[in-house]
């Protein structure tokens, strides 16, 4: 309805036009809005217009004028730091800046600090942190049926690695049909954390060079690098990117990176009798577990829990029945 809502606006906005440094957005339809714009999406722009606040898609945005600026063409891009993203969902991070492609060696550098190794009782997976608070993504069947969890960082101290491992370590939210887990470190002296920046799967193309970061068979920070297969790889009802990046057991939770060095894609499987089919989810899948985060909430006592975990029937409940 907002949509609606704008473009009935669109008139009486372009005659009020008149606002001293005011933000202006050219729309497609050659009408424009005039505000001051309070924040910019992947999918719209914020603008309030002083009686109200108005929410437009970026597909009806032509170009942007920020006061003292020049008009801008709106094409979300996205960019390559994981320190300073320029835009954000107070969650996760994004970049609105196009960036150009780097080299692998320069993005581990970069990047490495933020990716980190996941470990159980039964074994390890990878994972990589979004925030500086330590929250961090990896697969659901690297904690699957555990709670004692802990998260080994790896940090460059003058030109060295020194581990630090954090045994505080707690599952905030799991969605198992898509294999994701949100988990956070909580240990008190855990200092802030480097952290990765999320881009779009959808603005892959096949052919597209990747490469990937984790611990393949418990050898931590090994990197591995190769093209985008295919897009749409479509296993058990989901679909995949699927890579020719060496993904092997361990390598799951860790994050599939493009050479701006955005997270497109978190690794969890290959096919374990060929070479260079490694598969990832989506990192809009990643996106939209993350923004309802709340309805994948994971506790262990309570019922609104999206997944129930019943108890299977005893024997002596089975008798009690047959009675």
């Amino acid at each position: 309805m907002w949509l609606n809502k704008y473009q009935v606006l669109a008139g009486f906005l372009v005659a009020s036009a008149t606002m001293v440094s005011a933000d202006v957005i050219q729309l497609k339809d050659q009408a424009s809005v005039s505000g001051k714009i309070l924040t910019e999406k992947t999918d719209s722009v914020v603008i309030d217009v002083g009686y109200t606040v108005l929410i437009i898609p970026r597909t009806s945005i032509a170009n942007i004028n920020k006061t003292g600026t020049t008009s801008q063409p709106l094409v979300p891009t996205t960019s390559v730091s994981p320190s300073a993203p320029s835009t954000s969902s107070q969650f996760y991070n994004t970049d609105t800046h196009a960036i150009p492609n780097q080299e692998v060696s320069s993005l581990v550098k970069q990047l490495g600090e933020a990716v980190v190794q996941v470990r159980n009782p039964g074994g390890l997976g990878s994972g990589f942190f979004l925030n500086a608070e330590g929250y961090l993504i990896t697969n659901f069947h690297v904690i699957e049926g555990e709670t004692e969890l802990t998260v080994e960082v790896y940090r460059q101290n003058n030109g060295q690695l020194d581990r630090e491992t954090f045994k505080k370590v707690r599952i905030i939210a799991i969605n198992k049909f898509h294999d994701l887990a949100l988990l956070k470190v909580d240990d008190p002296d855990a200092p802030k954390f480097k952290y990765v920046t999320l881009g779009s799967s959808d603005s892959l193309n096949v052919g597209n060079q990747v490469f990937a970061i984790g611990s393949p068979l418990g050898l931590e920070r090994t990197v591995t690098s190769g093209i985008v297969s295919t897009k749409t790889r479509q296993m058990e009802g989901e679909l995949y990117l699927q890579t020719s990046t060496q993904i092997n057991p361990g390598n799951s939770g860790g994050p599939l990176f493009n050479l701006a060095g955005e997270v497109v894609g978190v690794t969890n499987m290959k096919i374990t009798f060929g070479e260079g089919l490694g598969f990832a989810i989506p990192v809009e899948l990643v996106k939209t577990f993350l923004d309802h985060r709340d309805a994948f909430a994971y506790s262990t006592d309570n019922p609104n829990n999206p997944y129930r975990y019943l108890q299977p029937p005893t024997r002596t409940f089975k008798k009690s029945l047959d009675k």
